[in-house]
């Protein structure tokens, strides 16, 4: 395989430099299953494990490989498989926080350009979804376009269209009927050769007959949604990264029933550039938006500048990433502890002579 189809460009070669071992060579991360990957390398697939070095050294999931990473490979000899021992560095990133519990961070999908974000057009469509959605796009550093799919099954299209082009001025929205065949074709100029597109949306909104669609097979299972409340079941149980016939690289991803951010900074000034705006014309400069004098977000709110059900959840994200912000940071406060811990206990069982 020619690796420029695979998606390697001039920001990959950067990182493939020297430092690298002799008799290496790279390969990008089309499937993962457990502690086995499958690779698509210049000579073929070739099935991988990462090494011991790198399993030791890794401190958490992150550190391991995703779908879409390129990967620095040793291939064993006479045989197809091969031995991982370093990711390169990462052009996009596309992240959530684990389901649970739990402060970690679960890696969708990486180095991709750019991010279909299906929304079904049926009884499931839903703007704050798109929203939060939008965060996770902007944030992971791909550029997001939104599908707005089952356009057969809404009667009021123009309506929806329009609520979407207000929550989300400059991002392109392409209507289609997947299951139809019906729009596919606007999404061409972002699957040209060697581009990776990543498709994310709850289950249900027709990710996976729109992959078959480009595919031109049936790759991955379609069910119809249930009835009653139009919520699919997960058809895609795993991410892969697919080779297109117009030459682009598809990630499906598993739908999501949760949508819990991880890091959201950028992508929330991004998602909501509109009330940041405003709120740069309030009186006072830390203004928190509700009764003070001057505050240019109330003032817009009340002349009907600003959709009210979009400001209350801009305030509740913004809550929600700053105790997601304060529980990683007290996450990484209790890791730093437990290194110097270990590194202590290691320097008084080995003392210097």
């Amino acid at each position: 395989m020619n690796l420029e189809f695979l998606g390697w460009n001039s920001f990959f070669s950067r990182n493939f430099n020297s430092h690298v071992p002799d008799g290496c060579t790279i390969g990008r991360v089309a499937l993962e299953h457990k502690n086995t990957y499958i690779l698509y390398t210049e000579i073929g697939e070739l099935s991988a494990e990462v090494s011991g070095k790198m399993r030791y050294q890794a401190s958490g999931r992150t550190d391991f490989p995703a779908v879409g990473d390129w990967v620095v490979i040793s291939i064993i000899n006479g045989e197809s498989r091969a031995t991982i021992h370093e990711v390169l560095s990462r052009k996009s990133k596309f992240s959530r926080k684990t389901v649970g519990a739990q402060t970690d961070e679960q890696i969708i999908a990486t180095n991709i350009d750019t991010v279909f974000l299906v929304c079904g057009l049926d009884r499931d469509f839903n703007i704050r979804r798109i929203e939060r959605y939008l965060i996770l796009v902007w944030e992971s550093g791909a550029n997001p376009v939104i599908i707005l799919n089952k356009a057969d099954l809404c009667d009021r299209l123009e309506e929806r269209i329009a609520k979407v082009e207000a929550i989300a001025p400059g991002v392109p929205i392409i209507v289609l009927s997947a299951i139809a065949n019906q729009g596919l074709d606007a999404l061409a100029p972002y699957l040209g050769t060697g581009q990776t597109v990543a498709l994310i949306g709850s289950s249900g909104v027709g990710k996976s007959t729109i992959t078959n669609q480009l595919a031109l097979q049936n790759i991955q299972d379609v069910q119809s949604v249930r009835k009653g409340d139009n919520r699919g079941r997960h058809t895609t149980t795993h991410r892969e990264l697919i080779i297109l016939p117009s030459g682009g690289l598809l990630i499906d991803t598993p739908g999501m029933r949760e949508i819990q951010m991880w890091n959201g900074s950028e992508g929330f000034q991004e998602t909501f550039a509109d009330i940041n705006t405003l709120a740069k014309l309030c009186h006072f400069r830390d203004c928190q938006h509700e009764k003070e004098p001057g505050c240019a977000v109330q003032q817009a709110l009340l002349d009907g500048t600003l959709d009210e059900q979009r400001f209350r959840n801009y305030q509740k994200l913004q809550q929600e990433l700053e105790y997601l912000n304060r529980k990683q940071d007290q996450k990484a406060s209790l890791a730093e502890k437990e290194k110097w811990k270990k590194i202590h206990k290691a320097m008084k069982n080995n003392p210097k002579r």
